[in-house]
């Protein structure tokens, strides 16, 4: 085992031109590992804090320049001098020196970023890959690689004039593998992109890559990759799951969920049935 000699952050940019953070760890062995913080579009009332330094002259109050300050500053000083591989002992020093239930003082997003970056470091001391070096500290062996879940249709926040639900993905659960499963999908997303154009929607592409079409409703969105997926050959009801991400909490206000492009206002349970359906 080696001990964790180093910390170090770096405000960049993700890939909506907004800032997010980096962090390296240096172990005592020499070995490094570097991490980026992903950040989404939106953020759900019940997530961890993604601390931001509110400072409007620069990027719109979105800037990380306190997160890095604290990944540098107090988990630094929690970190330094730990063993790299003890992985649950670090992630439970690092949430107990935040002290609070949503990670708010010192930032999800820096706790986070040292977490990942010194779970790579030990991986490289290892000389293993990544997965391998997880998959050992909870003391098994790596299984196999999970059905993918492809992000195809945009809303919400991710996309303008576009549906209240924020995700619409495909789960290829029927194929044979992985690389079989990644096919499918990639077949029915273009697919998708040229049955858009026959009907006369856009095919722009939301932040997260999906199309972004102007659908008169939320169910449309699912009728349209329905066709999309048969269209591709594939059957909707054996091989190619739909899977939803709403981001609710985006259009919940005042007691009910919200559906403007529905024309609706739905309650917990209404919900529930519109989701079933």
């Amino acid at each position: 085992m080696t001990r964790i000699r180093s910390l170090a952050a770096q405000e960049i940019l993700d890939s909506r031109g907004n800032p997010t953070l980096s962090v390296w760890a240096g172990l005592e062995d020499g070995s490094t590992g570097w991490a980026a913080v992903p950040s989404g579009a939106s953020t759900g009332s019940r997530e961890a804090v993604e601390l931001r330094d509110g400072d409007a002259d620069r990027f719109g109050g979105k800037g990380v320049r306190g997160a890095v300050a604290n990944v540098e500053g107090p988990l630094a000083q929690v970190a330094v001098g730990r063993e790299a591989e003890d992985q649950p002992g670090l992630d439970h020093a690092l949430i107990e020196a935040d002290g609070t239930s949503n990670k708010g003082r010192l930032g999800a997003n820096a706790i986070l970023g040292v977490s990942l970056a010194v779970a790579r470091s030990a991986a490289e001391s290892r000389r293993m890959p990544l997965y391998r070096h997880l998959a050992q500290l909870i003391g098994g062996e790596p299984g196999p690689l999970p059905v993918p879940q492809l992000n195809i249709l945009n809303g919400g926040r991710h996309a303008a004039n576009s549906t209240d639900v924020q995700e619409f993905m495909i789960v290829p659960y029927g194929a044979p593998s992985f690389a079989e499963s990644l096919r499918w999908a990639a077949e029915v997303y273009h697919t998708l992109g040229r049955l858009l154009h026959e009907k006369g929607l856009a095919t722009t592409i939301g932040d997260e890559g999906g199309f972004a079409p102007a659908l008169p409703s939320n169910a449309a969105a699912v009728e349209v990759i329905l066709e999309a997926v048969e269209r591709a050959g594939y059957d909707s009801r054996k091989q190619i799951a739909i899977a939803l991400d709403p981001a609710a909490s985006e259009f919940y206000a005042d007691g009910c969920y919200h559906l403007r492009r529905d024309g609706r206002e739905l309650s917990s349970a209404e919900m529930v049935d519109f989701y079933a359906d």
